[in-house]
């Protein structure tokens, strides 16, 4: 088994980046994201992307 796709979720969508303001809020800290406001769906800011990454990764 390769390491790349051990811990990831590469078939997921992802929204697309946004070019530049205004952004969507962070669903959970209510910062602002690097995605379009426009976007319809859940976004979250790179930093609680990376804490909620880390407490889903590998749990098992």
């Amino acid at each position: 088994m390769s390491d790349e796709g051990y811990c990831t979720i590469s078939e997921a969508p992802q929204p697309p980046k946004a070019d530049g303001p205004p952004y969507a809020e962070c669903v959970l800290c209510r910062e602002p994201t690097e995605y379009p406001e426009s976007y319809k769906g859940i976004t979250m800011c790179p930093k609680c992307e990376w804490q909620e990454a880390q407490r889903s990764a590998c749990s098992g």
